[in-house]
């Protein structure tokens, strides 16, 4: 795109326009503000059309020329929706003037927005606000006292009103209007309303119902075919205004629904329909709703006077009619089922005469089937005189109308039958009483009781039989009725100490401890003996002289769910067994109470699940012993299949008292899950091999070994992870525990190569004690150190700062040391460049400042040698002021042409070479010792001492002046411990001079006194001869020694 005018990537259309604008756009930009943004469009690389717009500034490079920068942002998207908006407005007006519906637009205030002609023409004259429309219009419009109905609000359900409305000529019109409320972009409510025109379905709704009244009056279904319209049927409106359901449901109906007996039928029906002719038929069919119906259909056809054939189908649902005839069959059907099933002969006489009766009735009587209709009562019992007798009470008990029973023995009349039957006969009188002999109607019914008979026999055998078991039992019997012994037998005697006879009467509660325990417990017995019929249970019976023992009793009903008809009860002495029952629960007791007891969990499960647990295991599993008696230990197990509470061979694989040990989870009823460790033992039982389970709760040990491998694992993500050179080491003997992978590099080697390695393995010696000795001093102090190491690797030094942490329980001392080191090489020079372009600068900055501070000092010395020659009255002292003010000045000026710090001898000689062109008094300058260039005066100390020897050196010359002496010998000597300077003129020290005598002031000796540094400097004056001697004595820090080989730059 380098290089291109935009307008090659424009349309062709676009182009001429653009370019001819683009000096108009050019001018914009000269004017104050921001340019107005523009809207192009561009052909992209794959030939779309892309709509972008721009906004545009200028801007000047460095050169000074004059560029422009415009961003563009693709709008193509939002110039699509734009278009699509449009469209969809101008679709959304037309469909509003076109809709046959009428539409009415109305804001909050009830003016009208909108309207459409097909609203106009159902509404009429319309007024601008509704407020001032018809009653009618504001109801059918939701409209109330001034505003619009509650109800009617934005994102809520529509409201619909029906009303009359008002016309231009007078007349009402129905109609229904569905108003919805919206809220537009601005915050304003819109009410839209579709107005329906309803008052023609209302008026085909009347003529319906009223055809359908008619038809419904007459309780039929009617269709009528024509030619023009073709079926003409009650329409749905109708139905719906009050017929009936079955006759519409009814009047179509379908192949699919018609029963398949009644298919012929129904197929006549269609084939009367389709030729138009005259037919009635019966059929029935399955209907969805309404189940089987049945129909009678009859089609007439006719031919109307304007010659048009028609046919008219009625159709009458004659279910009732059909179900009534059908029911009546059915129960003759049934009737004659009963007989013929029925184990009784059963006959029907009239006027002493067989009319009619069923099979069993012939072969009981030994009769031949089907022949004996007609015959009389004596034929029926035959020609034997019992059978006569029979006959003749029959006839007997008929005529004074009761009822006739009687029982009588047949023999065998065919093989393999017993030798004899007995049957019971009996013969009831039907019809109105006062009947005539002749006109007698009866029912009789013969039963064979042979079984009965034979059942009766045997019970006279068991009556017998008990009554011999009921005195020779071992076991107490008794028969109880209303809470007293009616009959006891003589164990039952002898058990309670009573004598047989004086038990029968008695009442139960007397054979109780105590008379209270009878209520209580016959109340437990006569539920359980209404529910189940029996109880058994053990209690105390009270003998005769009034000692207690142990019975265990059985009571069952005589009478099945009746506790009035009696109670066979027996009971046995279990005392023996019940005392041995206590001795052992006593000191099964004693043995829980000690297992209750411990800390361990110990369940004991049998073959039907759990049998016993202690409070250690009830509060494990987190429930007592009766939500868990008889249930699998697997109920607290968790869903692990290899379980070791799902492990059933434990029962049958281990051998007695060989235990299993194990440790799993273990979930309780209430939700918590928590590990421990048991053992299994397997032992032996009475009722079968037991499993005794012993739990330890581990939980906690397990949650303390799962938070050290968690710790331990994050640990080691973390040092994996980390950027920085991470080791862990042993606190006694410093070997490697945990490395990672930059902190292997770091030495060039693998993780695995160095773990396990002490410092001496890792580093040279040297770098070893040093580590060493570092590791040390941090486990000593306990607290994190901070140590910077500098280290060389591939010729390249790498500067890591270094953390140590010594890691301790509390109260214990370190056991691990932890050391954390990160590369700051990058960091330190950067640092390191930093700090050199601030010295750089600040080096600038005082040369400058130097150099106008010399300016300014040289400017002043010259105004006072200026006011010196105008005024020599004070020429001697503004001589020595400005003697001052140039050793200043070159104290500055050699700053301004050197870094670092000002050599002593480049001060000695500029002051030296300043007093000389001052006084014009000549000055011998000798330089003494190996190496007097790496002295070097610090900046604080500079100023102070260029002014003593200034003001040293200008005192010699003056006194030199003043007696004509020779020139002022200056001598600078250095040697390793300092450096000293000797100023000598021919002079004579007053007597008794005294130097510490001299006061301070801002000339002179004092002024000297004052500014030499204390700890670094001294001064001394003595006589030589005939030369006077000022020493002034330089050591550290006053001044410094330099490295050897440092340069100063000019």
């Amino acid at each position: 795109l380098i290089g291109i005018d935009p307008l090659q990537l424009q349309p062709e259309d676009d182009r001429d326009g653009n370019r001819a604008a683009r000096p108009r756009l050019l001018e914009e930009f000269h004017r104050q503000g921001v340019p107005p943004l523009i809207e192009r469009r561009l052909i992209d690389a794959s030939g779309r059309e892309r709509w972008f717009r721009a906004a545009r500034s200028a801007l000047r490079d460095d050169e000074g020329r004059r560029l422009f920068l415009v961003v563009l942002q693709d709008s193509t998207a939002e110039h699509a929706a734009r278009e699509r908006a449009d469209r969809s407005a101008r679709e959304l007006d037309d469909w509003f003037q076109l809709s046959p519906i009428g539409m009415v637009l109305f804001d909050e205030a009830g003016l009208l927005v909108r309207t459409n002609p097909a609203f106009e023409a159902l509404a009429g004259d319309v007024p601008p606000l509704i407020s001032d429309a018809s009653p009618s219009l504001r109801q059918l419009l939701s409209w109330g006292q001034g505003a619009a109905l509650p109800q009617l609000q934005p994102g809520g359900a529509p409201v619909v009103g029906e009303g009359w409305v008002m016309q231009r000529d007078g007349t009402q019109r129905r109609l229904r209007a569905t108003v919805r409320c919206y809220q537009t972009p601005g915050g304003q409510r819109r009410f839209m309303a579709v107005v329906e025109d309803r008052s023609i379905e209302e008026e085909r709704d009347i003529a319906q119902m009223q055809i359908g009244a008619l038809i419904d009056t007459a309780g039929v279904g009617i269709a009528t075919f024509q030619e023009s319209s073709g079926w003409v049927r009650q329409s749905q409106a109708a139905r719906a205004a009050g017929a009936p359901a079955a006759p519409n449901v009814l009047q179509s109906i379908s192949r699919d629904i018609v029963m398949p007996d009644s298919l012929p039928e129904y197929e006549r029906l269609q084939q009367a329909l389709r030729g138009g002719q005259r037919a009635e038929v019966r059929y029935a069919v399955s209907h969805p709703d309404l189940g089987q119906r049945w129909l009678l259909t009859r089609v007439e056809p006719a031919t109307l006077a304007s010659g048009k054939h028609t046919t008219s189908v009625v159709t009458l649902d004659i279910t009732e009619q059909q179900q009534n005839l059908q029911r009546t069959e059915q129960l003759l059907h049934e009737m004659a089922t009963i007989l013929e099933s029925s184990t009784a002969g059963i006959a029907y006489l009239r006027a002493n005469v067989l009319v009619r009766c069923n099979s069993r009735f012939e072969a009981m009587l030994g009769l031949a089937g089907g022949g004996i209709a007609g015959s009389s009562v004596q034929e029926l019992f035959g020609a034997s005189a019992q059978g006569q007798r029979i006959a003749a009470d029959t006839l007997q008990a008929l005529n004074e109308g009761i009822t006739y029973e009687t029982e009588f023995e047949v023999s065998a009349r065919r093989g393999g039958d017993p030798a004899t039957r007995w049957y019971a006969l009996s013969v009831r009188r039907t019809g109105p009483p006062g009947q005539a002999s002749h006109a007698i109607e009866a029912i009789a019914v013969l039963s064979d009781i042979t079984r009965l008979k034979m059942q009766q026999a045997e019970l006279e055998v068991l009556a017998r039989d008990r009554e011999l078991m009921f005195s020779l039992s071992e076991v107490g019997i008794a028969f109880l009725r209303h809470g007293r012994l009616q009959r006891a037998n003589d164990a039952l005697a002898q058990l309670a100490g009573y004598p047989a006879a004086e038990l029968s009467g008695l009442p139960m509660a007397q054979l109780f401890a105590q008379p209270a325990d009878h209520e209580r417990l016959w109340a437990q017995q006569e539920h359980a003996l209404r529910q189940f019929g029996r109880w058994t249970g053990e209690r105390q019976l009270r003998r005769r002289d009034g000692s207690l023992l142990w019975v265990q009793v059985s009571k069952r009903l005589v009478a099945d769910g009746d506790v009035s008809g009696g109670i066979i009860a027996s009971y046995v002495n279990v005392d023996a067994r019940h005392r041995a029952e206590q001795a052992v629960t006593l000191q099964a007791e004693r043995t829980r109470a000690i297992l209750d007891s411990v800390l361990v969990g110990i369940v004991t499960v049998g073959a039907k699940g759990i049998e016993w647990m202690n409070r250690s295991a009830r509060r494990m599993f987190g429930g007592d012993l009766a939500d868990f008696m008889c249930q699998p230990i697997s109920t607290v197990a968790t869903p692990d299949p290899g379980h070791p509470f799902r492990q059933t061979q434990y029962r049958d694989d281990l051998a007695e008292g060989q235990a299993e040990t194990f440790e799993c989870k273990v979930k309780a009823r209430d939700g918590r899950e928590f590990w421990v460790v048991g053992n299994a033992v397997a032992t032996g039982h009475e009722q079968g091999r037991q499993l005794t389970y012993a739990l330890l709760d581990i939980e906690r040990r397990r949650q303390a070994e799962a938070r050290t491998v968690e710790a331990q694992a994050s640990l080691q993500r973390i040092i994996e992870a980390a950027p920085m050179a991470i080791t862990l080491r042993d606190a006694r003997t410093l070997r490697i525990l945990q490395v990672n992978d930059v902190a292997a590099r770091s030495v060039e080697r693998t993780p695995a190569e160095i773990i396990g390695c002490t410092p001496e393995e890792v580093f040279d010696p040297a770098i070893a004690a040093e580590r060493r000795r570092d590791m040390e001093q941090a486990l000593a102090s306990r607290k994190l150190t901070q140590i910077e190491y500098r280290v060389d690797v591939g010729g390249e030094t790498r500067v890591w700062d270094t953390r140590y942490l010594p890691l301790a329980s509390p109260g214990q001392p370190p056991d691990q040391l932890l050391l954390v080191a990160t590369d700051v090489t990058e960091q330190r020079a950067a640092q390191e460049a930093k700090f050199e372009a601030a010295l750089a600068q600040r080096e600038m900055l005082v040369k400058e400042v130097h150099h106008r501070i010399k300016n300014n000092l040289q400017g002043v010395a010259g105004l006072l040698q200026q006011i010196a020659a105008r005024k020599p009255e004070v020429a001697p002292a503004i001589a020595e002021v400005v003697g001052q003010v140039q050793a200043i000045a070159q104290v500055y000026g050699l700053q301004v042409g050197m870094t670092g710090p000002l050599r002593l001898q480049s001060v000695v000689e500029a002051i030296t070479a300043s007093v000389q062109r001052t006084f014009g008094h000549p000055i011998m300058l000798s330089v003494k010792g190996p190496s007097p260039q790496q002295w070097a005066l610090p900046e604080a100390e500079s100023i102070p001492i260029a002014l003593c020897v200034n003001e040293l050196l200008t005192n010699a010359v003056k006194h030199s002046m003043a007696d004509r002496g020779p020139h002022v010998a200056c001598t600078l000597v250095c040697d390793d411990d300092g450096a000293r300077l000797l100023i000598a003129n021919r002079a004579t020290l007053p007597s008794g001079f005294n130097l510490a005598r001299l006061p301070g002031g801002v000339s002179g000796l004092g002024l000297v006194r004052s500014l030499l540094p204390r700890r670094s400097a001294s001064l001394e004056i003595e006589q030589q001869g005939d030369q006077v001697v000022a020493t002034i004595s330089l050591s550290p820090p006053g001044i410094t020694r330099l490295a050897s080989g440092a340069n100063v730059t000019a």
